[in-house]
């Protein structure tokens, strides 16, 4: 999913970047947790019961 600015036709004046959206539970697949690896580091990605998100190494 990409954010356009279709998404926001009360905000004309602002250019929205063009960068990709992911859901967060696709990528916990339904859970509250995934690993993501960026190089040779692994990112503990998880989501609180409050919705927030948490990303720690």
């Amino acid at each position: 999913m990409n954010i356009n600015q279709a998404d926001f036709p009360s905000l004309p004046h602002i250019r929205l970047p063009q960068v990709p959206v992911h859901e967060a539970t696709s990528l916990t697949a339904g859970g509250n947790q995934a690993l993501i690896a960026l190089g040779d580091q692994l990112y503990n990605l998880r989501i609180t019961r409050a919705g927030k998100l948490i990303l720690t190494k």
